[in-house]
């Protein structure tokens, strides 16, 4: 650990090094015990704490339980669950008999999860609920290496209990405490075996080029990680936090198994996705971490909520909008804000803004960050205009997980900000990003070749072309390898013409080409919520996305969207003709990674006809393709397609 980083208020610098997650979870356990809450989750409309004393309990049963089941030291076990208390107590369970965990997508189809597990020769599953099981009991045959499969919820599960390969979570915590009854010294002396530097948790890689690789990271990468954090952050103990992104994705394990175990801070599980705006004003979080795309959609259905409203309140939130963005303006050139204008803004965020983010369940956020794929710099403008501290982050699976992050009182909308407390960060002679940290992984699993190229005299390479500006802020140019040139030999990034066009709350998805062309061109797709009120309120027929998406108005009010972007735009870097796909991207169609980043290079296989014919002479083309449905049905689609000029 890099001098000048503190341990949290009550734990050892050189002890924290030295645990493993379940070894902290059961320090952490015997400092707040039954006082504190460490996590809280909603079920049926009422929200269940759980204190550390009761956290480590459930762990050592789900541990005690793997091991009276079979399992053995160095297992590794699937994990395909939601955002519930059950990830952890899987997790750390596991973790805390030796067996290195693999958390999976819900949303991915069958074989995605048969590949994935057969990769690392998983021995337990454990499942969310039926539609997971049901995966898993359809490919059994194919599942080798598995002995086990326990499900959390029990719903609809009943005909199942008579097939011996599958248990339910239940059952396995009665069978922890029957085996600690018998065997009170079990749990200790595993748990005690456990070494910080040995592996604990493997994580999918997004694979926007290919197959996801799988990293391999340490119980030391996280707890290091989550040192910076609090380093940077320095949040209470018992300040409330909610989970809402994949626990396969990094993030959600950055902060679950890493930031609030370390920093005691009360983890808490939504009912339902459907309910997340509900459940954060119950709750009150302190502090949000997600994707992008959240902070898209919420900016967009926002947009078209006060575009719908009455003329006086689409009055005084366009002027508390323009006073917010001349305050964010003048804060990010730091220059002082005139008293006139500050007094408008107190007034703009009593009668505007903060029952805009208490509707929206934003308004007790003392810090809300967003990661992942690149955002609009006009997105994180909106709501710093609204009075909510959203701040850009940047990081990586191979990282640990986000190690970038822009600091309060220096917040500029388009860089990334600076590294956190004893993180390095440095530019290649080609501008790749590179970063020296005791949170960069272990390495990928099975895969030595890719592991060792991914590292450059001890500097781990992201992948990323960037450059630090004169005050030490970075700001991303984009993937190296997708660093775009025309056919005059002028580069740009994707990603920064993708994110301006996404700030439209009319447009869900956009892809541009242009590598070696005269002119850029680009694939959307529209938001189906937002355009389809669009239509109906004026009156405009359609059945499907599909239909929606060809309608002549339609297309002219993307149109209109995208010359809006254009004007913000180099001459170069405008577009120049676009298409409005007839159909979603999708995960399940390879187009999208789990975690929504756009896989161009399959996106680009896949409609090369459609892009081809941008480049061409063609008006419209005729289109025959297949379709997935969202009950696993495939069907086809002839439809004629027009190409849309600027």
């Amino acid at each position: 650990m890099c001098d000048g980083v503190k341990a949290p208020p009550g734990l050892d610098r050189g002890m924290i090094a030295r645990l493993t997650l379940p070894q902290l979870l059961h320090v952490q356990a015997e400092r707040l015990g039954k006082k504190g809450v460490a996590l809280r989750e909603k079920a049926y409309g009422i929200w269940q704490p759980y204190t550390w004393h009761d956290y480590a309990e459930y762990v050592k049963n789900t541990a005690l339980g793997l091991i009276a089941v079979g399992l053995k030291r160095g297992d590794r076990i699937g994990i395909i669950t939601n955002n519930h208390v059950e990830w952890l107590f899987s997790e750390f369970g596991g973790q805390a008999a030796g067996a290195v965990t693999l958390n999976l997508f819900t949303t991915a189809v069958a074989e995605e999860l048969v590949h994935s597990l057969n990769r690392v020769s998983a021995t337990y599953v454990i499942v969310q609920d039926q539609e997971q099981a049901d995966k898993i009991l359809d490919s059994r045959k194919k599942l080798s290496h598995v002995r086990r499969v326990i499900y959390i919820d029990p719903t609809g599960m009943r005909s199942y209990r008579s097939d011996p390969w599958l248990l339910s979570f239940r059952e396995l915590l009665e069978i922890g405490r029957a085996y600690d009854s018998e065997n009170g010294g079990r749990f200790v002396e595993e748990l005690s075996k456990g070494r910080s530097q040995e592996v604990a948790v493997m994580i999918q890689t997004s694979g926007t080029t290919g197959i996801p690789k799988i990293a391999m990271l340490s119980h030391r990468n996280f707890t290091a990680i989550a040192e910076k954090w609090l380093e940077a952050e320095p949040f209470s103990v018992g300040a409330r936090w909610i989970s809402i992104t994949p626990p396969a994705w990094i993030v959600d394990q950055m902060w679950g198994v890493g930031v609030a175990l370390l920093g005691g801070l009360t983890m808490n599980f939504p009912e339902t996705p459907e309910t997340v705006a509900e459940d954060f004003r119950e709750i009150g979080p302190d502090v949000i971490i997600t994707s992008s795309r959240f902070w898209e959609d919420l900016a967009s259905k926002i947009r078209v909520k006060m575009a719908d409203a009455g003329w006086m309140k689409r009055m005084f939130f366009t002027a508390a909008s323009r006073i917010g963005g001349e305050i964010v303006e003048m804060k990010t050139r730091r220059k002082s804000v005139p008293f006139y204008l500050r007094l408008l803004n107190r007034l703009a965020s009593v009668m505007v803004f903060r029952p805009l983010l208490d509707r929206v369940g934003c308004s007790l956020f003392k810090s809300a960050f967003t990661g992942g794929h690149p955002i609009s710099p006009e997105v994180i403008g909106f709501f710093r205009a609204a009075g909510l501290n959203l701040k850009q982050c940047y990081g990586l699976t191979e990282a640990g997980g986000i190690f970038q992050v822009q600091p309060d009182g220096e917040v500029r909308l388009e860089t990334v900000g600076k590294p956190l407390p004893g993180i390095e960060v440095r530019l290649s002679e080609e501008q790749e990003v590179l970063v020296r940290s005791e949170s960069n992984f272990v390495g990928y699993y099975d895969d030595y070749k890719s592991s060792s190229e991914s590292f450059l005299d001890g500097w781990l390479k992201t992948g990323d072309a960037g450059y630090i500006d004169a005050d030490g802020h970075l700001l991303i140019i984009g993937r190296k390898e997708e660093i775009i040139r025309n056919k005059e030999g002028e580069a740009f990034s994707p990603d920064f013409i993708e994110t301006r066009l996404k700030f439209s709350p009319y447009i869900k998805e956009a892809v541009v080409f242009g590598e070696g062309r005269p002119f850029i061109a680009a694939l959307l797709n529209i938001d189906m919520g937002n355009v389809g009120n669009w239509a109906e309120e004026r009156m405009i027929p359609y059945t499907t996305y599909s239909d929606l998406s060809q309608q002549e108005a339609v297309q002219e009010l993307i149109k209109a969207e995208v010359e809006k972007v254009n004007r913000q735009l180099p001459d170069f870097m405008k577009v120049r003709k676009f298409i409005l796909l007839y159909k979603l991207l999708d995960a399940d169609d390879d187009e999208l990674t789990r975690t929504g980043k756009v896989r161009r290079r399959f996106v680009y296989g896949l409609y090369i006809k459609l892009i081809e014919a941008m480049y061409g002479k063609e008006r419209e083309v005729d289109v025959k393709s297949r379709i997935r449905y969202r009950d696993g049905q495939v069907g086809s689609i002839d439809a004629r397609i027009r190409i849309i000029e600027m």
